[in-house]
């Protein structure tokens, strides 16, 4: 199966880079981390506008997810930990840490994405990847 570029709409992704542990005022570690994305990247797929009993048998007994990417482009690197920004442009919060240096600490702040979507599921075929998205509240 073919994806018409007609029926492609633009979104964007982060993929997941690593997690940043959170430093105190006095250097020390709180046991608490933030997860960090790359820069989003834009791309162009075949969007779903809802869920139906066919999606749910394609992804095996998955059956929370709000939306299906499909896309054409087998070397799309989304996976199980990438974020998506669907229906909004790509916006960043930043989250107050403070790193430690050889003398003092100084605060640092870390940009995280505030996304709308996370990957449920990817499912790879012959010709195109189908990705379950499910839609989140990131503030």
């Amino acid at each position: 199966m073919r994806c018409l570029n007609r029926n492609k709409q633009p979104f964007w992704y982060c993929l997941y880079k690593n997690k940043t542990a959170i430093i105190d005022e006095f250097g020390n570690e709180t046991g608490e981390y933030i997860v960090t994305y790359h820069c989003p990247k834009r791309m162009e797929a075949n969007i779903s506008q809802a869920t139906g009993l066919s999606m749910t048998e394609q992804f095996g007994n998955l059956e929370n997810y709000d939306k299906v990417i499909v896309t054409e482009d087998m070397n799309c690197p989304i996976d199980e930990h990438s974020v998506l920004f669907i229906d909004k442009p790509p916006e960043f919060t930043s989250v107050l840490t403070h790193t430690p240096t050889a003398v003092t600490t100084v605060d640092d702040s870390v940009s995280v994405p505030a996304y709308d979507y996370t990957v449920a599921r990817v499912a790879k075929s012959l010709n195109s990847i189908s990705i379950a998205v499910r839609k989140v509240d990131v503030s």
